[in-house]
């Protein structure tokens, strides 16, 4: 499974059941379109950051690297270039 088919069938599970995950469009405002909360933005960072081992608190991030399900995935990306690395393994 991609980065980005885990990252969508997450988001699907924990903020849109019963939606199939071909239906969240990468490019779709999670934020504006009230998927994600504030409180359910910290779960999501949380989770993003144990499963693929990001230390966000480490990092300079702004909720618009969590928008979309795109930004989450160019989000993750970054990091691993950072590291050197494209393929880092998901916990």
């Amino acid at each position: 499974m991609s980065l980005n088919q885990e990252i969508t069938r997450h988001i699907v599970d924990e903020y849109l059941p019963g939606t199939p995950p071909e239906e969240l469009a990468d490019s779709y405002d999670l934020l504006r379109n009230g998927v994600v909360s504030s409180l359910q933005l910290l779960r999501l960072i949380a989770w993003l950051g144990n499963h693929y081992d990001v230390p966000f608190d480490e990092l300079d991030v702004t909720p618009d690297d969590f928008r979309s399900v795109a930004a989450i995935v160019g989000l993750i990306d970054r990091h691993r270039r950072s590291l050197g690395t494209s393929s880092i393994p998901a916990n």
